[in-house]
């Protein structure tokens, strides 16, 4: 059974900075492309960023870009999402997906097949 597990979320002050992993076991990941998304307490699914299967491309949305970053390391199954000057609003469920077997990204997340289970971010001014 394949799994995404995501780890690295906390809490932390405005300004800081804090490093997502999720990592995909059970298969390698290295032919899926993969994003994150967030939700907030009764806000919708939003999507932050995603990667190509090799990782030659990402996009972020425009709320993060210049402050997220998303990279993988195919070698460990593993995408991360750097995030720096982080913000309140930033505080949300960040949730990791797969689109099984799609090497381009998405910003629709009823395009991914795959999903972990979320970690919480939280961000206190």
């Amino acid at each position: 059974q394949v799994q995404l597990v995501e780890s690295g979320g906390g809490l932390v002050q405005a300004g800081g900075s804090l490093r997502l992993s999720c990592a995909a076991s059970g298969r390698s990941a290295y032919n899926s492309a993969m994003g994150w998304f967030r939700q907030a307490p009764g806000k919708e699914r939003e999507f932050v960023a995603t990667i190509t299967a090799s990782g030659g491309s990402t996009l972020s949305a425009d709320s993060v870009k210049g402050r997220f970053t998303m990279s993988r390391d195919n070698a460990k199954n593993t995408v991360y999402l750097q995030m720096n000057s982080l913000k309140p609003e930033d505080t949300a469920v960040y949730y990791c997906a797969a689109r099984n077997r799609r090497v381009e990204g998405s910003t629709r997340s009823y395009e991914y097949d795959l999903w972990g289970q979320g970690t919480q971010v939280t961000v206190s001014s």
